[in-house]
This record gives C-alpha cells, structure tokens and sequence, in this order.
C-alpha cells in the first residue's frame, strides 16, 4: 500500500478508539459500565447492533460468496423482519419490566438458577469461541494481503478492542460501532461505485452479464433441506436463529438494553430489522459487479497471491506458467464471447445468446479445472497451505484496481468491522460472566465498585482468550458460514428455554432444564452424523435447521418431562 492508504489505515483506527475511550473514560459505576446510563437513542443502538452483526467476515466473505454463487445467500436474512418485530413485541417488554442486566437474570426469575446457569454456559460457549472466529477470520486475510505477521496482526485487532472495551463498557462499544458503521458502509458504498465505474461496459450491460450467468438470482423456492439458502430456510430456519441471536445472545441484548426507552429500543431493533436487507444486498451486488469486471480484465488464476508467487519460485514454477498461459487463453476467449454475447443481447438474438452462454460455460469448466490444477500444484509445494480464497477475492480486487487512498479507506472498513462485532463479543462475555456467574454463584456480597473491577477483569479476560484461540485457530471453508454454524449449534438450544419461559407457563425449572440438555445433545448427534446417519436412518439436512430443531426439541421435550416431574 502507499504512505497515503497507511495514513489513512492508522488515523481512521486510531481516531476512533481515542474517541470511544475519550467520551467514556473512567466509568464510575456496574450500571453506566453495562447499561451505559440508558442514555443510547433509537438510531444509535440501531447502529450498534448491525455493527455488531456486521463482523470483518461480512465484508470479507459475502462479496466472495456473490463472485463464486451469486446474490442467493441474500435468503438467508429474508425472516430477518419477522424476527425484529417478534422480539419487539414479546422479549424487550419482559427485559425493561425486570431491568435486567443479562438476557439470563429473567431466566432464573422464571425457572430457576441452574436453569439460568446453564443458558448463560451456553452462550459463553460459543460466543467464546466465536469472538476468536472474529479475530482469526480477518487477521489472516489483512496479514497476508498486507504482508503482516498472522500472531501481531490477531494482537493488533485484539489489543486495540480490548482497550476501549475495558476503559468504557457497553457505551464505548455503542459509541465507538456509531463511527465504525459509518466508516464501513461510506467505503463500500464508495467502492461499489468505483468497481461501476472501472467497467468497460454501460451499467445495463453488466447487468445483462452478470444476469445470463446467474449472479443475479436473489430468490429460490425449490425446497431442499440440504440447502443453506433459499426463501423457505430464510423465512423459517433463519427466523430462528435471529430469534435466539437478536433476543437471547447477550451480545445483541446489551446493545438495546441501553435504550432511554422501551420504545427507543424497539425502534433500534426495527430500524436494523428493515436496513439489514439492503446493506447485505449492496455488498452482494458490490462482489456481483466485481465478477462483471473480471470478466473483462484478466483475473489472477488464485486470489492468494502470496500461494501463487510462492509456486513461481518453486520447483514447480514450470508447470505453474504453463497453467497460467492457458488460463490467460481461456480468458480472452471467454472475453471475446461476453463481447459477442451482448451484442446479441443488443439486436434481441436469443438462439445467439443462449449458444454463447453455452460456450462461456464450458469455458468456465475449462477454468475451473485450471485453477484447480493450480491449486494442486500449492498444496505439493505446501501442503498445508490454504487453497480456498473466495475470501481474498474482494480485498484483491481493492489492492490490485482501486485508487490511493481508497485502498487504505477498505482496509479501514475491515478492520473496523472486525473491531466493531469483538466489542459487542468481549462487552456481552464480560457482563454474563459477572452477573449470571460470578455475582450469582461466587461472590454474592461486595460492592458495586468490585463488580465494576470483576466485569472489566473478566473483558480482559475473555479479549486475550480470543486472542489465543484466534492465533491457534484453522480457517474454516468459508469465514462467514463458520460463524453461523457455530451459534446455529447452541442458539436453538438457548432460544428454547426463552420461548418456554415466555409462552409455556406450566413448564416449570426441572423440566425444561432437562429439556435443554437433552436438545442440547440431539443437536450435536444431528450434526456430527449430518449426511451419515445412524442406525440405517439418514439425515442430510443444512445447519440453519439446527435452530429450530433445537427450540422445538426444547418446547417438545420440556411438554413431557413435565407431566413425569414435580417442581
């Protein structure tokens, strides 16, 4: 990168951690350090919890995902406004009526403590784990685009979160996601325009590309439980997980329990309800349009550079550079026949068209098997290097095609993402560990000021456990199904026992703790046998289902256990 993009990498960082610990510093009490005064308005808290679900692995991943499979995955958050207006109507009046701290103070006003105890295991569990995915995911993307080592880049991210996140608590993180949103949509925004711009066709025209190869397909009723996206997981499955994600995860619900209001909270949950679709839909059609220009401008045969320039000085760095001449015939080839395609497209030639795409596709094949043979030669070379690089298809594209500047500004936007959704991660595992464990179980009696202590000793705590597990974690298939996988494993299980409480009145504490042990264990068997089965019964079906398998199995469970227990 240039001086300029560095400057304006390290000034945008900077100058938004400095203002976070600025604007918060020394915060004199547990209630201000975990509900940030209730002073947060409506678009504020709306801001901070799409910041919050808009990790690094958002603007990472999803542009890949839409240059290799098309806007499809835009399904999955369909059910997403369904489930905001639910949890406005049902869960936030609950959480304001007891003023709760955590999501699972209610659970145990409800059920009882073991009950309360084990959802909020739970959740440390896997957003334990996940705050690790959350600073793996994009340290070992920036450190290898930027050169940088792959253990002080996760410190990096991870210290400067921890940081903030410690000196002012939840209205740090609010505070500091208010900016980094605004930093993350200005540059994508900003780079969507640019990739428009760079084509060497009219705007129509890529359309009218990117339509015949199927990147523009958003919606797919073809019922299959095998396939993680289409309107009936979206509107279903989906509806589940943000359910559990929105109203139960305490690292969503710390964000609206800061609202001045109930009616200041609803109206953040709302308003990220009905803006998540769009966003998610700018940054597919942004990872659309850069499949449209490569496929006028030669693209590299592997988006992992670093792989590629270690094959050409390997001993293989022969065959290497007979595969990327190929490649580079195939591409001209299929160049001349998007030229010729959409001058068809232009005089209405339909029996042209559809004998060009014929001949794009098998080209297509001809270049997959290109890049796979690549990537064979990598892994001889290497064998355990990483050959998967959908996630490094959109950063590629900003350092190689974009202006000074610029590039540092999508740098910017990476990181600060990453930062964002750890925030929200570390904050929500430091308050749970405080009031649902340690204040609940260990130390009953002590003053405000050691709980104030203990809540920003265990932040610290669970930030330098993600740095740990992030500097010994593998990459996953694809960053941003890796996180969905892992709460889909426990949020259905937690949604479960929520919607007991709320909806099941005469379920009482042993039966549903039963209850969600048991779904617990279901969950994991379904997944670990997923596509094998066992006893002759196979199964094959996509993780989104975990969800409401897991909740149903809980409400289910719980309806019969309690007619052979006593409470």
């Amino acid at each position: 990168m240039s001086t300029i993009d560095w400057i304006v990498l390290f000034g945008t960082l900077g100058l938004i951690a400095s203002y976070g610990v600025y604007k918060t510093f020394g915060q004199k009490s547990l209630d201000s350090y975990l509900r940030g005064k209730n002073t947060m308005n409506w678009w504020t808290i709306g801001l901070s919890i799409m910041a919050t679900q808009a990790s690094a692995i958002t603007f990472l991943s999803t542009p890949g995902q839409a240059y290799e499979s098309g806007m499809g995955f835009i399904q999955f958050y369909f059910g997403l406004p369904i489930a905001m207006i639910i949890i406005s109507v049902s869960f936030i009046p609950i959480y304001y009526k007891l003023k709760v701290y955590t999501a699972y103070e209610y659970l145990e006003n409800r059920f009882d403590l073991k009950t309360r105890t084990l959802a909020a295991l739970l959740f440390i569990i896997q957003r334990g784990l996940a705050a690790g995915i959350t600073i793996y995911a994009p340290a070992i993307i920036l450190s290898t685009l930027l050169g940088w080592n792959l253990t002080w880049t996760v410190i990096f991210i991870g210290a400067v979160v921890i940081i903030y996140t410690v000196s002012g608590g939840t209205e740090a993180v609010s505070i500091t996601q208010k900016q980094q949103m605004t930093v993350m949509m200005g540059g994508m925004i900003l780079a969507g325009m640019i990739v428009i711009q760079l084509l060497p066709v009219s705007f129509q025209e890529a359309l009218h590309v990117a339509g015949k190869m199927d990147k523009l397909n958003l919606v797919s009723f073809e019922f299959d439980p095998a396939d993680r996206y289409n309107v009936w997981s979206g509107m279903t499955a989906a509806v589940f997980l943000f359910l559990s994600y929105f109203g139960a995860d305490q690292s969503q619900v710390q964000r609206y329990l800061s609202g001045q209001t109930l009616a200041q909270s609803r109206m953040g949950l709302i308003m990220n309800g009905f803006l998540k679709v769009p966003m998610q839909f700018i940054i597919l059609f942004i990872g659309v349009m850069v499949f449209v220009f490569y496929q006028f401008f030669q693209p590299p045969v592997v988006f992992n550079q670093v792989q590629t320039e270690k094959l050409a000085q390997s001993r293989f760095a022969g065959e290497y550079a007979e595969l990327e001449e190929r490649f580079s015939r195939n591409f001209q080839e299929n160049k001349n026949n998007y030229l010729e395609m959409l001058e068809a497209i232009k005089h209405e030639d339909i029996a042209k068209e559809q004998e060009i795409k014929s001949r794009i596709q098998g080209l297509k094949e001809e270049q997959q098997t290109i890049r796979s043979e690549v990537k064979e030669l990598i892994l001889k070379n290497d064998p355990v290097a990483e050959t998967r690089d959908t996630d490094y298809v959109f950063m590629r594209f900003v350092m190689d095609h974009l202006p000074k500047g610029i590039v540092g500004l999508l740098f910017a936007v990476i990181f600060s993402a990453a930062m964002s959704s750890s925030a929200s991660e570390l904050n929500s595992l430091g308050s749970t560990s405080t009031i649902d464990l340690y204040k609940r179980s260990i130390k009953k009696e002590a003053s405000d000021k050691h709980y104030l202590n203990s809540s920003k000793i265990f932040t610290a705590f669970w930030g330098m456990g993600a740095i740990l597990f992030a500097i010994y974690a593998s990459l996953f298939e694809n960053l941003i199904q890796a996180v969905n996988l892992l709460g889909s494993l426990f949020y259905g299980t937690i949604l479960g026992i929520f919607m007991v409480g709320f909806f099941m009145k005469w379920i009482r504490g042993k039966a549903v703790f039963l209850a969600a042990l048991l779904s617990q264990a279901l969950i994991l068997l379904v997944h670990f046998r997923n596509g094998e089965g066992l006893f002759g019964f196979v199964w094959d079906i996509g993780f989104l289902w975990y969800n409401a398998l897991g909740c149903l199995s809980v409400m289910l469970f719980g309806m019969i256990i309690q007619k052979f227990v006593k409470n």
